[in-house]
């Protein structure tokens, strides 16, 4: 169980303590390279239901240490909204998909978004609705 600390008031004095729920959403974040591949990856990701949506930023600059030395290449960020209960699946489909040994995979939690926003992003990455 995780512990969330609230300070609250001027003076500090006050603080609660209350158990944070399990997050129902989250986002991941992983790099793909310039060349080729992108496209039918982030369609390939939204079709099978395990992202409701895939955004890729503008091209970026990326360093870093690799079998011991340092490298740089062009890459773009990609941010993949999901459920939280669909990070598993979609981490053995982006290891399955990507073309880097190691590709980047961090999660992070959503605390809080649009009611509305939410609706959709759960009904995206949800069973498919027969008809």
């Amino acid at each position: 169980m995780q512990v969330k600390i609230c300070f609250y008031g001027f003076t500090g004095l006050g603080i609660k303590i209350w158990p944070m729920a399990e997050p129902e959403y989250s986002l991941v974040l992983t790099t793909f390279p310039m060349e080729g591949g992108l496209e039918a990856f982030a369609r390939t990701l939204v079709d099978e239901r395990l992202a409701a949506c895939v955004s890729v930023l503008p091209p970026m600059q990326s360093f870093y240490r690799w079998k011991g030395a340092v490298e740089t290449v062009s890459e773009r960020q990609v941010i993949v909204k999901t459920k939280a209960a669909q990070v598993a699946a979609l981490e053995q489909r982006v290891q399955a998909l990507h073309p880097y040994d190691v590709p980047e995979f961090l999660v992070l939690d959503i605390e809080a978004g649009s009611p509305a926003y939410l609706a959709w992003l759960n009904e995206s990455t949800g069973q498919e609705s027969p008809g």
